[in-house]
């Protein structure tokens, strides 16, 4: 048994470092700080439009979204392993190509699509073998643990990044991320392992309700059939639009008070980032998700919406809000495949939670989109700040109205809603919530 557990973790740990490279995307801030300056300058390097300056990030977080259904599939018929070389052999080309070319539509094609792919083969594979290995008990907090890495990575990617624009320029800077991580991803990807087939945790058992779940598989369509796909899913967009529009903003914010300091604030949004998805998991895995989803929903909401009030000289709090945004988008990205595990099984995790994953990369093309429109036009964010809350708000409404297909078929039994649960699933599932009563 101290065997397995040491696989699983090794298997966690690879995870882990497999995302702290992928997570390059969340420094697409500094990257388009350098942009902007050539663009202003009209030094001739970039000639881009100031409204198109977010699309490579916006594109890229659209594909890599739904990559993740594709790979998902793939990880799930496959291995792990193969999936995440894939990712790791694409996200490399892309930055390549772009260190050969500023031209708007070979960043859109390089940054946009090419990673995009690539990010989302390398995460679709890192955290479903991690899990697997684990009882549901500790589901969130090896999520967490997992996808940390990805929040993480901007600490050490951004003083990096800066270091490197200035010594070589941007061009080199992304011809040296493209080799290394192309190196670094493909050889943790050979760590990657799912447990033999049949493995249980001697551990899952131990509590009927966790068994019970746990013995749940939906398919993709079945899935789809359920209201807490489509409540997860609108919640997710929403979660993730609203953090991903500050995070790719943030270090233009900071650099009017801070300068070339800018990227503490980028650093320090990563540890909030990293630190909230292992806490949301922690914390999910004892209070329920969309509990948690409530809580940290209504907590962005308050934290975007002081930025109205906050100015770039204000540099403390800048960086405390920085840091919370940080954190409180960090959660979504542990909340929501522990959810779906919980709510649609691990048999087709991979796919499942790549569909539910499509609405991070619709919030993500949209909201930072529609934000860089808004300042474009008005010369301030202070009316996407707005929007960007009162969505929350909305999202932390319907997560309190997010329930498992199991518990919202408990609840059609009762006569008090109609859901179409899966003639299989809705048997055992009455079995066990009888024995439980």
């Amino acid at each position: 048994m101290n065997q397995i557990k040491n696989l699983g973790w090794r298997v966690t740990m690879a995870g882990l470092g497999i995302n702290l490279a992928l997570g390059i995307l969340y420094t697409w801030s500094i990257f388009k700080m350098t942009i902007k300056e050539s663009i202003v300058a009209g030094d001739g390097i970039f000639n881009w439009s100031l409204a198109s300056l977010n699309d490579p990030y916006a594109v890229c977080c659209l594909t890599f979204a739904f990559a993740m259904i594709l790979a998902g599939r793939i990880q799930d018929r496959f291995s792990p392993r193969f999936t995440a070389a894939i990712g790791g052999v694409l996200v490399g080309l892309g930055l390549i190509f772009i260190a050969f070319s500023t031209a708007w539509i070979s960043w859109i094609l390089g940054f946009g699509l090419f990673m995009g792919m690539g990010l989302g083969f390398g995460y679709a594979s890192a955290t479903p073998p991690a899990i697997k290995w684990f009882p549901p008990a500790k589901t969130g907090m090896i999520a967490g643990i997992v996808v940390a890495g990805f929040g993480l990575a901007s600490v050490y990617i951004a003083p990096l990044a800066i270091f490197l624009i200035e010594k070589v320029g941007l061009s080199q800077s992304m011809l040296i991320f493209g080799i290394a991580f192309l190196v670094i991803v493909c050889a943790l990807s050979q760590f990657l392992v799912n447990p033999p087939e049949g493995y249980v945790h001697p551990d899952t058992h131990q509590n009927s309700s966790v068994a019970a779940s746990d013995s749940i598989n939906y398919s993709p369509g079945e899935m789809m059939r359920t209201p807490a796909f489509y409540k997860l899913w609108i919640i997710f967009c929403i979660a993730s639009g609203a953090g991903l529009m500050i995070i790719g903003g943030v270090a233009g914010m900071a650099k009017q008070g801070m300068g070339g300091m800018a990227w503490v604030v980028v650093a320090l949004m990563a540890v909030g980032n990293a630190s909230g998805r292992v806490i949301a998991g922690i914390l999910s895995d004892r209070i329920g998700r969309a509990n948690t989803l409530f809580i940290m929903l209504i907590f962005q909401s308050i934290v975007i919406f002081s930025l109205l009030f906050i100015t770039p000289d204000q540099i403390v709090l800048l960086v405390i809000a920085a840091t919370l945004i940080g954190f409180n988008y960090g959660t979504n990205l542990s909340l929501f495949p522990s959810a779906t595990k919980d709510y649609f099984g691990l048999k087709n995790f991979g796919v499942n939670y790549g569909l539910v994953f499509s609405a991070w990369g619709v919030g993500g093309f949209i909201f930072p989109r529609v934000s860089q429109m808004i300042i474009a036009q008005t010369n301030s964010p202070k009316m996407a700040y707005i929007l960007a809350a009162g969505l929350l708000l909305t999202g932390a409404v319907i997560a309190l109205m997010t329930k498992s297909p199991v518990v919202e078929e408990e609840e059609a039994e009762s006569g008090f809603i109609t859901n179409p649960v899966p003639e299989n699933i809705r048997a055992y599932a009455m079995q066990e919530l009888k024995s439980i009563k």
